[in-house]
């Protein structure tokens, strides 16, 4: 049996480093990533937990740049459409605001749940069946980790139309999609959210409160 390796202070210290420095980029420099950056960074999101051990995260890279187009106008469409749910000073600071990378980002890539997939054999899933997707999202959070550990930023773009993204990329139609990402060398290093720093919102102190019962 291997022996487990020993994380010390100076791990943990690091660790938390990464955690402080991870950010939902936005602002991406053009420049080409290595060839094995992409799949090096989906083998570590690989190694994620999943309910069952159903691995059930499907990576789609966009590369078309026709389907590119067709993803950025859906960007577009529910931009203007969210822009609608905001008033006043609320709105003129939301359309200020840049909410995703797509112009630049030399990556593309979309992450699906296989909602019909055997591996696992369903474990976990009759009672919780969104363990599939909860699943998918760790692996998402290990590539953005393992992707920042690499100096790589990663961009969660959220407001899409998720069943307009799954006909653009003509995948199967067991798979959900979970999240579009922007990934590339961010032009700058934040440890603060731009969404704290632009003034959309504070860090909250509740959001990390421990409830005892």
């Amino acid at each position: 049996m291997p022996q487990p390796p020993e994380f010390d202070d100076s791990f943990r210290g690091r660790l938390h480093d990464l955690l402080v420095w991870r950010r939902d980029v936005r602002h991406f420099r053009t420049d080409t990533l290595p060839p094995s950056t992409v799949e090096d960074l989906i083998a570590e999101a690989a190694l994620s937990p999943s309910v069952g051990h159903s691995q059930p995260w499907r990576f789609v890279t966009v590369d078309d740049p026709s389907r590119r187009a067709a993803v950025r106008e859906d960007f577009l469409a529910c931009n203007r459409e969210a822009l609608d749910d905001y008033e006043g000073e609320r709105a003129k600071l939301y359309a200020s605001l840049k909410l995703a990378g797509l112009d630049d980002a030399p990556v593309q890539m979309a992450v699906f749940v296989d909602n019909t997939t055997q591996s696992g054999h369903g474990v976990g899933c009759k009672t919780m069946p969104e363990a599939l997707p909860y699943s998918v999202v760790m692996a998402v959070h290990t590539l953005w980790l393992a992707g920042r550990a690499r100096s790589v930023g990663l961009g969660w773009v959220s407001i899409l139309n998720p069943k307009n993204i799954e006909a653009i990329l003509d995948v199967p139609e067991s798979w959900s999609l979970v999240a579009y990402l922007c990934i590339g060398y961010p032009r700058e290093e934040h440890n603060v959210p731009e969404l704290e720093r632009h003034g959309w919102q504070d860090r909250d102190p509740q959001a990390s409160a421990l409830l005892k019962r």
